[in-house]
């Protein structure tokens, strides 16, 4: 059995003390998460409350209508429509209240727990709006179907853009992507600097006019509609934030297979240095709690040789790194490799030796 390191255990665990770290573990874990109990009780007055005021409201109404109370029965019909009113605006302001609290404790970004409070108290209002008009100042079937018909004639002028901001709502609250995480969505690749109600603003790595791993210099902007309609690859995960990547060149059939692979790990696992190796081994273990504790992980890197259709042999590299790193890591192996390799003619023949 593999001895504990207190050291190592307690870097893993202040990696496991990260707001994301957290987050990610939950949404892997294997056991359901369950609600707090003591939150749920916290509502019950509430609640309570409420269904107190409804179920007054409700019977005030039907008295109201069997001319039950000392009103006169010209005001009996202003009445009920008060009455109802008052019914449906606290239910929808307990509502509000109860999807804010659910979504306070669900979102750690305080920037986006106001960004959401703002939109749910904008629908909140939006339907008291709707009460008040409907039930106040004119016939409620009429109005009804009025606000049906300009909803519908809205839906069609403003699809993409409702789309859009339900697209926002739901980058909100699932986060597949956050400022400052490297993603691809549909053909587009970069950096999340900005997500608004409507659109989404990258960074954009590598482009037309790149073959590498860096910034264009363009920003792209996408509608936050592509969501529901594209994979979008995230390059962040936080309970495990590297990527393999590959570095390949080709050499003849005569050299020194042994020597070269050897070489070649002996840079990389340089290069890439031992604080990177106990990185990825922390979170591995880390890993373990989820289950993708079932699949190969290897913080040092791999050689691979294939034979290749042009009679050459394709040596491949494959090491980790950070998404952000991968471009100067690539290049820096790169050069380091090639300069190693050409010291030594004699075990090693690239494709332009004579």
């Amino acid at each position: 059995m593999e001895a504990s390191d207190p050291l190592e255990d307690q870097e893993i665990e202040n990696i496991k003390k990260d707001e994301k770290v957290k987050r990610a573990l939950s949404e892997t874990s294997i056991s359901v998460q369950m609600e707090s109990i003591d939150a749920l009780k916290k509502e019950v007055p509430l609640i309570g409350l409420t269904a107190i005021i409804f179920l007054s409201c409700v019977v005030l109404y039907f008295l109201l209508g069997w001319d039950r109370l000392p009103i006169s029965s010209s005001y009996i019909p202003l009445a009920q429509k008060i009455v109802l009113a008052v019914m449906l605006i606290s239910l929808v302001l307990l509502a509000t209240r109860l999807v804010k609290k659910i979504f306070d404790r669900k979102i750690d970004d305080k920037t986006k727990v106001f960004n959401f409070n703002r939109v749910a108290d904008f629908f909140g209002g939006l339907f008291i709006l709707f009460i008040l008009l409907s039930l106040l100042f004119a016939n409620w079937y009429t109005a009804l179907v009025s606000f049906g018909i300009v909803s519908l004639i809205l839906g069609f002028a403003l699809q993409n853009p409702i789309t859009s901001f339900f697209g926002w709502l739901y980058i909100l609250i699932r986060k597949p992507y956050e400022v400052g995480e490297r993603i691809r969505i549909g053909n587009v690749f970069g950096d999340v600097i900005n997500v608004s109600y409507l659109d989404t603003t990258l960074w954009e790595f590598n482009g037309d006019y790149l073959s590498a791993d860096h910034p264009s210099g363009r920003i792209i902007r996408f509608a936050n509609s592509k969501v529901f309609s594209e994979y979008v690859y995230n390059y962040s995960w936080p309970l495990f934030p590297f990527i393999w990547n590959e570095l390949s060149f080709f050499i003849s059939y005569d050299s020194d297979f042994k020597f070269i692979g050897a070489t070649i790990k002996r840079i990389v696992e340089v290069k890439i240095g031992e604080a990177m190796v106990r990185r990825v081994t922390r979170f591995k273990k880390i890993l373990a709690d989820t289950p993708v504790d079932e699949l190969d992980v290897n913080e040092f890197p791999s050689v691979i040789f294939r034979a290749h259709e042009n009679t050459w042999i394709e040596v491949i590299v494959r090491y980790l790194v950070e998404p952000k790193n991968s471009g100067k890591v690539k290049n820096a192996l790169f050069e380091t490799v090639m300069d190693e390799l050409k010291k030594n003619p004699e075990k090693v023949n690239f494709p332009n030796s004579k």
